[in-house]
């Protein structure tokens, strides 16, 4: 299935492809200026500034976060809005990332005028600079229900990130032999937000050939489900979904993806509760696809404290090798927070969302979309991260702002 390159403005769904004054001392009265009005960027900064305050005290009290060479990219973020491009002018964020063929590729949420979710596409070589970017989308859901449909049923409880109307959202990519699949949560905008599954050649991939296979919905009707990722490999022979992190971690096996034939999908549940008196005490869910390490396989997922709210962050684990429903080693605390400008400034504040991570050479480099309206990165020692992350520390992103936002 090819995927159209033109986006208009019919409704798409997912299922488918200053100096102080000096006052004179003969005025006769002091005249009293009017109040600074406060840019958004500068509330940004302002509140940035508070919660890495915050944090510092924490370091200083506690000695618990620990910051190792992990650091956000000085010039984050690294994939912002076009507003000359129709499709992605209002927000490009919460990226999926692959590296094959050489490079990293990303594939990211982006919301346009039609305030549909399609996706993006840009690569690196290094992984910081993203300088190959497509005009148009890789990936095009279908059609949204229109207004006479909704009218045929009830709304789902469910709101869209980044204030779309639903789409392609949150992919997640991993390459496996000669294809790349990728999952997604297929939202049309009213009364279904399902998981989607769909997968293109690897050769049609790397050429920029956008082929890819019909969606397949995973989950139940009526269901409510996000953040499901596939092993980058298989685990025993099998296929391998990692679909719950909370209560405890959930995978099903499978053969061969061709199961998913329209009758058959994987039973899960909603996320629910997290470690008592923990940071992660409100868990959410799987964040990129895990990564194989000499130590077991290497999972970031995001959580919430009850007593933080509204603040996504990202914690880490070690699940085992050969069986990865097994929790070997968790950080003590999160490993990413929303500090700067760029998460905080947006269309939804205090929310870090990572969606994809890979490795080049030694080094861990973990694509998050920031505030739900663009692309960050940040990278760290993979031998570093690892040896903290089994101390039981908390291998901890650097939080220097960068001079952009200063």
């Amino acid at each position: 299935m090819k995927n159209a390159v033109k986006v208009n403005t019919k409704k798409i769904v997912s299922g488918k492809a200053t100096p102080k004054s000096v006052v004179k001392k003969s005025a006769p009265a002091e005249k009293k200026s009017a109040p600074k009005k406060v840019s958004r960027r500068g509330a940004a900064d302002k509140r940035a500034l508070i919660i890495r305050r915050a944090l510092q005290q924490r370091l200083d009290l506690t000695g618990k976060l620990k910051q190792l060479q992990l650091e956000k990219f000085e010039k984050n973020p690294i994939v912002e809005p076009r507003s000359h491009v129709n499709w992605e002018s209002k927000a490009t964020f919460n990226p999926a990332a692959v590296r094959v063929g050489g490079k990293v590729h990303v594939l990211y949420r982006a919301i346009g005028d039609s305030d549909m979710s399609v996706l993006g596409y840009a690569a690196s070589l290094d992984g910081l600079h993203f300088d190959e970017r497509h005009d148009t989308p890789a990936y095009v859901p279908g059609i949204v229900r229109d207004d006479a449909e909704r009218a045929t049923s009830d709304p789902i409880s469910y709101a869209s990130g980044g204030g779309g109307w639903g789409g392609a959202e949150d992919p997640r990519l991993v390459a496996i032999e000669d294809k790349v699949y990728m999952t997604y949560l297929a939202f049309n905008g009213w009364d279904s937000a399902r998981i989607a599954l769909t997968w293109i050649d690897l050769a049609d991939f790397l050429g920029g050939r956008w082929n890819w296979t019909p969606p397949i919905l995973i989950s139940p009707e009526g269901e409510v489900h996000k953040n499901w990722v596939l092993f980058p490999e298989k685990i025993n022979g099998k296929f391998a979904i990692l679909h719950g992190v909370s209560p405890e971690i959930r995978v099903d096996y499978f053969d061969s993806l061709d199961v998913f034939k329209g009758d058959a999908f994987v039973k899960s549940a909603a996320p629910s509760g997290g470690r008592k008196g923990k940071w992660d005490n409100w868990m959410r869910g799987a964040g990129p696809p895990p990564i194989k390490t000499k130590y077991g396989w290497l999972l970031l997922y995001h959580a919430m404290d009850r007593r933080d709210p509204d603040r996504y962050k990202l914690g880490a684990m070690i699940l085992d090798a050969h069986d990865p429903t097994k929790i070997l080693y968790r950080a003590a605390n999160p490993i990413l927070e929303p500090v700067e400008a760029y998460e905080n400034e947006g269309h939804k504040a205090g929310v870090i969302y990572s969606c994809g991570a890979v490795v080049v050479g030694k080094k861990l480099f973990v694509y998050y979309g920031g505030a739900d309206t663009v692309v960050c990165v940040a990278t760290a020692d993979l031998a570093s991260f690892l040896e903290e992350l089994k101390k039981g520390g908390t291998p901890k992103l650097h939080t220097e702002t960068s001079k952009k936002n200063v």
